[in-house]
């Protein structure tokens, strides 16, 4: 199991023990990395990742806010050096990193690394795209080692600033921002000041609160493509000479003190790093949802799998640990007709399980989110903070059904599909690939599997974005 901790009380953290240069030190460090250090494991985690996220980019094509987005920026932007992947419009790199960061976490479909509650690919994909454009081509494998970087630097922030999200920032946003410009900075093999400058800069615009999330607003899913524009931004001055943030990480005005407030385990950040991996831990979602959500929608559809039907229910109560109730606890307001509340809600995700006994893109449509049924059941349904489940992890749930009969049915779970301990089949990635592509883009099972076996010969492709531009459709 994936390290994560609680919130009982941890010694503070002093930044200042780090020591001045270690921002510095762990730029320099990583601009050593080369494609031939990467395990196995790590390598087809990464492709993995790169087709799930281009695939979920596809899916959003015609999700609420993406639209309109890409709409604005046309207005804007007649032109550019780099795609933005959604129309195959030409942006500004930064504009273009800003459109496909925005759709790739617009069905919050994404990946995710569940202890560190990062979404990683919807960052790093667009940031590593945008500038792998912008100059000479870059290679599959140079492209394959900078998103690793990307990953492997976003889970081990999640894991070392543990209660982030506690603390009300987006770890996916502002974690995401750091890791990108990192991985970006190793992509165009900038040395490590050079790396160290694009993170300084990257680091002076990271923002991002859980507020979107908490309210259930279209901005939430637009976040992780401000994310990835800055990141293009600060790489991209950090390689034309222009000096970032020395202390990024360590200074009294750094990172570990300012968003995370010292709550630091810098050791999991740091030991085994580029020796022990943590690419391979990412989960894969398998509902389009909020992933707090997620294990009370697979014990929703295990009952409905039982026969449980919502006709006979007279009362729900889901309990999940505080992390999670803050996040997706609010009680389901159908009259809002808002598809981000029906995403970031345990009681909607819970009763359109046990009504249709699946949970995809198609529960989300504006049409069906306001259904009677789906008001009946929510009506009846309390999402509690749960003080026997540790309050920052995102697996467990238990959810007790009262039936009219006046039977009670009690269900639970520690295990969250999708993840290493409970990982989708083959067949089950391929299908939500091709369900994706279908769902935004119209497209066949042919032009998915065209995706499919681009992404898996990316390291012997010379030129990685123009590889996965050419094969994404349109």
């Amino acid at each position: 199991m994936p390290d994560h901790t609680t919130t009982t009380a941890q010694p503070a953290f002093d930044p200042a023990t780090l020591g001045d240069g270690w921002s510095q030190q762990l730029c320099s460090r990583i601009a050593s990395w080369r494609y031939e250090d990467l395990p196995q494991p790590v390598i087809d985690t990464t492709k993995a990742l790169i087709l799930d996220v281009l695939a979920t980019i596809g899916g959003a094509a015609q999700a609420p806010g993406i639209r309109e987005l890409n709409a604005r920026l046309a207005r804007w932007e007649s032109g550019g050096s780099a795609t933005g992947l959604i129309g195959a419009r030409r942006y500004a790199p930064p504009t273009a990193a800003l459109a496909n960061g925005a759709a790739a976490h617009a069905l919050d479909f994404d990946d995710q690394h569940d202890p560190a509650r990062v979404h990683t690919s919807c960052v790093v994909l667009p940031t590593l795209l945008a500038l792998a454009q912008d100059g000479a081509p870059v290679s599959g494998r140079d492209f394959i080692l900078a998103f690793a970087i990307g990953a492997e630097l976003h889970a081990r922030l999640g894991l070392a600033c543990y209660n982030f999200l506690g603390h009300g920032w987006h770890p996916t946003m502002v974690l995401g921002t750091v890791a990108a410009s990192i991985a970006a900075g190793r992509m165009l093999r900038l040395d490590g000041a050079g790396i160290a400058n694009g993170l300084g800069f990257a680091y002076h615009q990271a923002s991002g609160s859980a507020q979107s999330m908490r309210d259930g607003v279209l901005s939430k899913r637009i976040g992780a493509g401000f994310a990835a524009r800055a990141a293009v931004l600060g790489t991209a001055l950090g390689a034309d000479g222009l000096t970032g943030t020395r202390r990024t990480f360590e200074g009294n005005a750094g990172l570990f003190a300012l968003y995370a407030a010292g709550e630091v385990r810098i050791e999991l950040l740091t030991d085994g790093l580029g020796e022990r991996w943590r690419v391979p831990e990412y989960s894969f979602k398998p509902y389009p949802c909020c992933r707090c959500n997620h294990t009370a929608i697979g014990l929703g559809i295990g009952l409905h799998r039982q026969g449980v039907k919502p006709a006979d229910v007279a009362a729900i109560r889901i309990g999940m640990g505080r992390v999670n109730w803050m996040t997706v606890g609010e009680a389901y307001d159908p009259a809002r007709n808002d598809v981000v509340h029906a995403q970031f809600n345990a009681a909607y995700g819970f009763a359109r399980a046990l009504l249709d006994g699946r949970v995809d893109p198609e529960s989300y449509r504006p049409s069906v989110i306001s259904a009677p049924e789906v008001a009946a059941l929510t009506r009846v349904t309390e999402v509690v903070d749960d003080p026997s489940i540790d309050p920052i992890a995102i697996e467990p749930a238990r959810v007790e059904v009262r039936l009219r009969s006046g039977e009670t049915i009690r269900v639970a779970s520690d295990t969250i599909e999708g993840s290493p301990q409970q990982p989708m089949s083959q067949d089950a990635m391929r299908a939500k690939v091709r369900s994706c592509l279908a769902f935004g883009l119209g497209a066949p099972p042919q032009a998915a599997d065209r995706l499919a076996e681009a992404v898996a010969r990316l390291d012997h492709a010379d030129d990685a974005a123009g590889a996965l531009c050419a094969a994404f459709p349109h």
